[in-house]
């Protein structure tokens, strides 16, 4: 199995919890566990290793047009120091990846992508997709790099103590190179959670010791390393895609509502007729949030009914930490005619169990969705 830098670092905490994720030895939880975890990013501060993301550097003259090309969003306005995120797609609409761009000029872009698709992706930015023999230079910088995730209220807090002006870093928005302590980085005003936090970027060699530092940083603030299971409901909440589930091969953007990213009136971009058509045509699916009724746990694949109908599947379901409630996303036929509060059932275990569509996000911002 594939290991991140820090591996060798907090895989020696006691009570840290290691599983098989996608080829990589990962953190599910650390000792706290994923529901003090959870909590402790809604509230405090929390650290993540993603450094199993996958990262590119892509250059050159036509860096900006091939990207545009390859990308739903409007890669054409970004300017220096700017992040996007977008969606790279198939001629027939469906997703490839979701990525977040950083804009370092009109020549020069790093490309972060999913650690399940880094071969993927690298293939269809370089070989495969209908405008390759037009590439620019691509580099995969993805061994070479270390990713951190501070998430959480006082992560700004916490940070100051290494950047005093990190406050001044406004959302989607990064500085290159920035001094973290002694280590050189890139720090953006992204994430992963639906708080605000940073992301950081570093060699694989100062790894350790930027993780070290933001620990011993964020100690007075509470802050806790945090694994990929509470990273799993903290975005779930907060209504963020999870490749293969609310986007795939087989979903469209435009079926998992994310069209304020498609760009519809670029000149062309990779899946821009089908997606046009598809819209024209009427969107034939939607992604909608339940909770169930029934006490059950929905889980992703499960099939959704409308009375004696089957209407879609659950893409993802879990029991929410913030709401105490189990809760799903359903991909559902559009034209189903349910509306909020509406029920429907969700087979799971070979039981129908019932579900009641409510709004979504779950939880924004310190808000839950009943109070949205």
């Amino acid at each position: 199995m594939k290991r991140t830098p820090l591996y060798d670092l907090y895989s020696q905490y006691e009570g840290v919890k290691l599983i098989d994720f996608g080829g990589w030895e990962l953190p599910v939880n650390f000792s706290a566990g994923i529901l003090a975890e959870h909590e402790t990013v809604r509230t405090k501060v929390g650290l993540f290793d993603v450094s199993h993301m996958g990262e590119c550097l892509v250059s050159g003259e036509n860096a900006t047009e091939y990207l545009d090309y390859l990308c739903t969003n409007a890669i054409h306005t970004m300017s220096s120091g700017q992040v996007m995120y977008t969606m790279m797609c198939y001629p027939n609409g469906t997703v490839v990846d979701d990525l977040l761009i950083y804009c370092r000029d009109r020549t020069s872009y790093l490309v972060v992508m999913n650690a399940s698709n880094i071969e993927k992706d690298l293939a269809w930015i370089q070989e495969l997709n209908p405008k390759a023999s037009e590439k620019p230079m691509v580099s995969d910088l993805s061994n070479k790099t270390v990713q951190l995730a501070l998430q959480g209220p006082l992560a700004c807090k916490v940070l100051q103590k290494l950047v005093p002006d990190c406050d001044t870093i406004q959302s989607f928005t990064y500085r290159s190179p920035c001094a973290v302590g002694e280590v050189m980085a890139l720090v953006s005003r992204t994430g992963y959670t639906g708080e605000d936090g940073f992301e950081l970027y570093c060699a694989s060699k100062d790894g350790p010791q930027l993780w070290d530092m933001l620990l011993s940083a964020g100690k007075d603030e509470g802050i806790l390393p945090c694994g990929l299971g509470c990273r799993d409901t903290l975005r779930m909440e907060s209504k963020l895609p999870l490749y293969g589930h609310e986007i795939s091969d087989t979903i469209t953007p435009l079926e998992a509502n994310l069209g304020i990213f498609v760009h519809l009136e670029k000149e062309d971009f990779c899946g821009k007729e089908a997606l046009s058509l598809q819209k024209e045509q009427g969107i034939p699916r939607t992604l909608r949030g339940v909770e169930m009724v029934d006490k059950a746990v929905p889980r992703a694949e499960c099939k959704v009914f409308l009375g004696e109908k089957e209407i879609g599947f659950v893409t993802s379901g879990t029991k929410s930490p913030t709401l105490q409630k189990f809760c799903a996303y359903v991909m559902i036929e559009r034209n189903s005619g349910l509306k909020i509060g509406d029920e429907l059932e969700i087979e799971i275990h070979g039981n129908r169990k019932r579900a009641k569509l409510v709004k979504t996000p779950f939880y924004k911002h310190g808000k839950r969705n009943d109070e949205i």
